[in-house]
């Protein structure tokens, strides 16, 4: 049977995918609703499996589906590996079709790559991962809050700061910053080091790992209402995290009442529901204000090939 998980799309943290996979051929999507599906030719693999990193290879685009709209099929290139990458696509097509209102399936990147402060402790969250071959480093860790967040993103004025907060807070933050380090956590939230330096501590807590993916703590009075402001401002996704305590969720789904359009887009993917209401009136606003709406996904550089899928118009 094909694999149904979900996995944070990080740096900048802008939701989650809802993913369905069988061999080398998956279906994603970013609002439960509209489904890219896509297959690879894993073949090329074959003899790479000595290699010191990730070996990629490119992926076909099998078509796109909706419940409502049904299948459009992609481009066809008739070949031996076509017709064997086409079995693999179709066997996730089938599942998808029943299991699409399912989600939002179970979390599955347990691999998380923080950035640390200078004393070791975690301050955001840079990249996760499914599997432990696939959390490498890529280098030297910095974070983005995204170009969506540098345009759109107000939040209180820094005495003395000049231009935009977004940006300024992406500044202040890696300013903060000493390494970024690969962790596996644990089904109790705790986390075990998976590289880095001596100094980082090689087992921490739950508690030393931030919920909502930014440390709050440990920032004067000024840079802890802009953080506190860049949370708020990023509700509608938050929401899509579990293990949120019911105090969080709700003064979550408070401040997402003011991004209409995002909840709506979103709100299928939302594991539950504090006070329905606001969900509610947030989806009735959009639909009078807007319409349908699917913005654009924002591009993030390690996967550009999905957002250049999601967006055909031109990545953000």
């Amino acid at each position: 049977m094909p694999d149904c998980y979900a996995q944070r799309v990080l740096n900048p943290f802008r939701g989650v995918m809802q993913v369905i996979r069988h061999q080398a051929a998956e279906a994603v999507s970013m609002d439960g609703v509209h489904w890219d599906i896509y297959v690879s030719n894993d073949t090329l693999l074959a003899g790479t499996e000595d290699s010191t990193g990730p070996v990629q290879v490119s992926e076909a685009r099998f078509g796109r589906w909706s419940a409502e709209a049904g299948l459009a099929r992609g481009p066809l290139h008739p070949s031996e590996d076509f017709y064997r990458m086409e079995r693999m696509a179709m066997v996730v097509y089938e599942h998808l079709r029943r299991a699409h209102d399912r989600v939002p399936f179970p979390y599955r990147d347990r691999y998380e790559r923080w950035l640390l402060t200078r004393t070791g402790a975690p301050l955001v969250l840079l990249d996760s991962a499914v599997d432990r071959d696939a959390a490498r480093p890529p280098g030297e860790g910095h974070w983005r809050i995204g170009l969506v967040a540098q345009e759109q993103f107000a939040g209180t004025p820094m005495p003395g700061a000049e231009g935009h907060a977004g940006r300024y807070l992406m500044d202040y933050i890696n300013g903060l910053a000493d390494e970024a380090v690969w962790f596996h956590r644990e089904p109790d939230g705790s986390g075990h080091r998976l590289d880095g330096t001596a100094a980082t501590p090689e087992h921490l807590p739950a508690a030393a790992f931030p919920t909502l993916l930014i440390r709050t703590d440990g920032h004067d009075g000024p840079h802890t209402r802009l953080v506190a402001d860049f949370i708020a401002w990023q509700a509608p996704w938050l929401l899509l995290l579990d293990g949120l305590d019911d105090a969080t969720r709700a003064g979550l789904e408070r401040q997402a009442r003011s991004r209409a359009a995002e909840v709506a887009r979103l709100f299928r993917l939302y594991p539950t529901l504090i006070d329905p209401e606001q969900i509610g009136a947030a989806r009735v606003e959009a639909r009078l204000t807007e319409g349908p709406v699917r913005p654009a996904v924002e591009c993030n550089d390690d996967l550009v090939a999905f957002y250049d899928e999601f967006n055909p118009g031109g990545a953000g």
